[in-house]
């Protein structure tokens, strides 16, 4: 596409922002796991979120979102993207964007329990499949303290279903075709389930194959990529959960769940690298795997007095191959190896709920979580021409927070909620080492980094005032650190960082004003204003050490940052046949740090639009087109020295067709970038071309 169309559509974007920047509607659904739900930002008392976004399970069928980051990018705020960049590192992985907060400053929680990586929580939300989902629940700026630490500027909850009747079961089969209509992919998901009076059970699951994904035809050949069917593509992941629920009265509930997430995926090339460059990296990752046993429960302790909790154990063991040839069966360079992570979490959240008035509720919790990683190259890093394998390293760490939380009504209209939290580290154990070649031989050296802790406060506000029963306006601040992870501190990155065990938090004040009201029976708008300050901001920024280490990179507290801008959201039955909805966001990034060169904010557009029109052409059948727009966004290049470029605008055109054969049965046809477009989120990587989807789904 011509960059003046691009502007001129994001132009038109913007003129109509109060008025055709629509969203989805935010229906819940009547099957979501309530346990699973967290207080993921502000609420009024009624329940409403101010100034968060939920995502239901229609909506991510009938958008085509069959990962989490494709969910996430249908809210107001949000985008996904790619990592890629950054020196050749290509990982494969999709990313999420809050209001600009990236993955490492935005939590991840599958039914209210925190998906945590011990060693960096670089987490993949493309490994994460929504076929089993209720609802993804996400928060903008304002994270509740009661949810523990971290969270500086989002959070992202992935809610699952939950049977409400005596027996039920659902299957969904789908298949994915390139844009000439050859096959590439498949995806089968069910859930089978029964709920009783004093018991319910529940297996869910969802399994998807990837064999490639295709280019755009526009997409001109180079000499590592050379169109059509994307080279190293191929993916596989797989979930399920077995649950079980006890509920011996109306209101307290018991659960055990067990999930067992596993995957394996390919790192397509750098299509500007050449094949055989120090920079093109050749990595796989055989398995990708994340159990968690968890046990969720509500106790109602007097009247108005409530008990939640919840405790799990979490492992992931992940291991990374880097080959030295395109065909992945060598490893005789420096750049060859294996890297096995093999990481254990336990915990839990307490939370009491304590209602002191008609207009007063009292909230607090405690949280615990302990973090144990182990990493090994074996094979490791070359010496010379020698190689050897490490010995297993463990880093162990504990994370607290104690919060609390009070929502105050004044009157019928005036709600007022104010939080505070302190979070604090015990670092039991950090692990290296050290290679050095004598008379010919690796000599390994076992040492220890410094054991460094830390804490934190942050504080939170929010006003809500209800100018009608179908309108409110709200005001939020809300002051929140994150820990820097074991990854930033003691990770010398295949000797490109120096390690630096003595950073601290970062920080982030967001301030908050936003709107949400229902204007007739057909009309409903949202939008919201909103800043933040981030301080101590943990970027790498080159130092000269001096010889013989001489200029290396190393990660610092020297940062600070400010993201603002506005976000606005439509839907509009514009008659009983056609509705109109969508969203629009406007988001600036400063950054203000010693780096060479000037660090850019990589990964999320200024402007950006979602738009849809769902026709129910009759009581069966559905037509829903939608169009995505997006400005320029940073990326960084893989070449050396590192540089900044923007990776140009786009505009997809979408559709899906809905035929809803019975009340057991119904269809869906769905098309992805109808124009083709070529385009990339990062420097290298360029992104699907046309694609179709179809899917049957049958259930009792």
């Amino acid at each position: 596409m011509s960059r003046g169309l691009g502007r001129a559509a994001l132009l038109v974007g913007a003129m109509a922002w109060p008025f055709a920047a629509p969203a989805m509607a935010q229906t819940a659904d009547e099957q979501a796991f309530e346990l699973g739900e967290i207080v993921v930002t502000a609420r009024a008392r009624d329940g409403a979120l101010l100034g968060g976004a939920e995502i239901g399970a229609e909506e991510m069928r009938e958008f085509n979102a069959q990962t989490v980051d494709a969910a996430v990018a249908l809210a107001a705020g949000a985008n996904s993207s790619s990592v890629g960049g950054g020196q050749g590192a290509r990982r494969n992985e999709r990313v999420i964007y809050v209001r600009g907060f990236d993955r490492y400053q935005t939590t991840l929680s599958i039914d209210g329990v925190r998906v945590f990586l011990p060693a960096d929580n670089r987490i993949d939300f493309g490994r994460f499949l929504t076929a089993d989902l209720a609802s993804v629940q996400i928060s903008k700026g304002y994270v509740s303290v009661l949810d523990g630490p971290g969270g500086l500027g989002g959070a992202v909850n992935l809610v699952t279903r939950n049977p409400i009747e005596p027996f039920e079961w659902e299957a969904t089969a789908a298949a994915s075709f390139d844009g000439d209509g050859g096959y590439n992919g498949r995806t089968i998901s069910g859930r089978i389930g029964a709920r009783q009076p004093l018991f319910y059970g529940q297996l869910s699951g969802a399994w998807s194959q990837r064999d490639h994904w295709s280019l755009s035809d526009d997409f001109t050949a180079t000499p590592v990529e050379d169109g059509g069917a994307r080279i190293s593509s191929d993916s596989e992941d797989y979930r399920y959960n077995l649950r079980f629920g006890f509920t011996p009265n109306a209101s307290d509930e018991y659960v055990i769940s067990y999930m067992r997430q596993s995957g394996e995926k390919n790192a397509p090339y750098n299509t500007d690298i050449p094949i055989n460059h120090a920079n093109q990296r050749y990595w796989t990752w055989p398995y990708w795997d994340l159990d968690s046993l968890y046990f969720l429960s509500t106790t109602r302790l007097a009247e108005g007095v409530t008990l939640r909790s919840r405790f799990y154990l979490n492992s992931f063991e992940n291991l990374l191959r880097s080959f030295d040839d395109p065909a992945q069966t060598t490893q005789s360079l420096p750049r060859a190896f294996d890297s096995y992570y093999d990481d254990t979490a336990y915990g839990g959240n307490v939370r009491l709920d304590a209602r002191l008035g008609e207009n007063d509720m009292l909230r607090g919790s405690f949280t615990y979580r302990r973090d144990e990683h182990k990493e090994r190259n074996a094979p490791g890093f070359a010496a010379g021409n020698l190689r050897y394998d490490e010995p297993w390293q463990t880093t162990e760490e504990d994370t607290y927070s104690l919060a609390v939380e009070n929502t105050h009504g004044f009157g019928d209209k005036l709600d007022w909620i104010v939080g505070a939290s302190y979070d604090w580290t015990e670092l039991n154990r950090a692990e290296e080492v050290s290679s050095a070649v004598v008379s010919g031989a690796v000599v390994l050296t076992p040492f220890d980094y410094p054991l460094l802790d830390m804490d934190a406060f942050n504080w939170q506000t929010a006003l809500a005032y209800a100018l009608s029963d179908d309108a409110r306006v709200y005001a939020s601040v809300s002051s929140r650190t994150r820990f820097p992870t074991l990854f930033e501190r003691f990770s010398s990155r295949f000797g490109m960082v120096i390690p630096n065990p003595g950073i601290g938090p970062e920080r982030a004040t967001n301030y908050e004003v936003g709107f949400d009201s229902q204007i007739s029976e057909r009309l409903r708008i949202e939008g919201a204003l909103f800043y933040s300050d981030i301080d101590d901001a943990l970027v790498s920024v080159n130092v000269d050490f001096g010889a013989p280490i001489g200029v290396q990179a190393q990660v610092r507290n020297v940062a600070s940052a400010r993201y603002y801008g506005g976000e606005t959201s439509l839907t509009w039955d514009v008659s009983p046949d056609i509705t109109l909805g969508g969203n629009y966001t406007y988001i600036e990034r400063d950054y203000d740090a010693p780096t060479t060169p000037a660090i850019q904010p990589e990964g999320v557009p200024t402007q950006q639009i979602f738009a849809y029109a769902e026709w129910r052409i009759n009581d069966a059948i559905s037509f829903t087109p939608s169009v995505e727009v997006a400005s320029d966004r940073w990326t960084s290049t893989a070449s050396t020295p590192l540089s900044y470029y923007e990776t140009g605008e786009y505009v997809l055109f979408n559709a899906a067709l809905r035929w809803r054969v019975n009340d057991a049965a119904d269809l869906l046809f769905s098309a992805r970038n109808l124009s083709d477009e070529n385009y990339q989120l990062a420097d290298g990587l360029p992104e699907e071309g046309r694609s179709f989807y179809l899917s049957l789904r049958l259930r009792n």
